[in-house]
């Protein structure tokens, strides 16, 4: 099971997540409270290992930034969380996450879009993804996606991580607030997170 920490913003959480075995770890550069400039950022990535995939998230930023922000920070994927279109995800030099709502588009869309991962979030809240929602995931199953580009985001915990697994079958899971304690990362909460979704139910 492929693990997304999300939200990023020191060094010594991510260098937990990494030891703890997250597979992703994630910048936001959109507006947030949990927004990272790039400077910032890569001083983080730099003191990860090359086995931890980096993944900026932007939303509806131009291609120019989006590359100027990957070179620097030494990004491994793009998280798209706004309204870019297929022909600007295509056209994106860097393997891409989509996210999409669950319930805001048809199946149909989300196949047609070109990317590497679907990131299939809850319904929108006040800002792209991170409202700490969740969804029914039995949807996701019944959906017809590819589950091996299935990455399952919003509301998840490590106390509801395996039941999300089990109903929704994805290849990975996405965390940011479920893994933080007054908006602040949490070094035991990311460890008990990674530990549940990597064990097998």
């Amino acid at each position: 099971m492929l693990v997304k920490i999300c939200g990023m913003t020191t060094i010594e959480a991510a260098s937990v997540a990494a030891r703890a075995g997250a597979d992703f770890i994630g910048f936001v550069f959109a507006p947030s409270k949990r927004q990272v400039s790039p400077e910032r950022a890569a001083d983080i990535s730099a003191a990860l290992p090359s086995s931890v995939k980096k993944v900026g998230v932007f939303v509806n930023e131009t291609r120019e930034t989006i590359q100027n922000v990957a070179e620097k920070v030494g990004l491994d994927f793009i998280q798209l969380h706004g309204d870019e279109s297929p022909a600007f995800g295509d056209a994106l030099p860097y393997p891409v996450m989509k996210a999409f709502c669950m319930g805001n588009h048809d199946i149909a869309e989300i196949q047609a879009y070109p990317c590497d991962y679907y990131l299939i979030d809850s319904p929108k809240g006040p800002n792209r993804g991170g409202n700490g929602t969740t969804f029914d995931w039995t949807l996701l199953k019944d959906a017809d996606l590819d589950p091996q580009k299935v990455i399952l985001a919003g509301g998840l915990n490590s106390e509801n991580v395996q039941s999300a697994i089990s109903s929704a079958n994805p290849a990975g899971v996405d965390v940011s607030s479920g893994v933080e304690t007054d908006s602040v990362k949490d070094i035991q909460k990311i460890h008990q997170f990674i530990k549940h979704a990597k064990t097998k139910g």
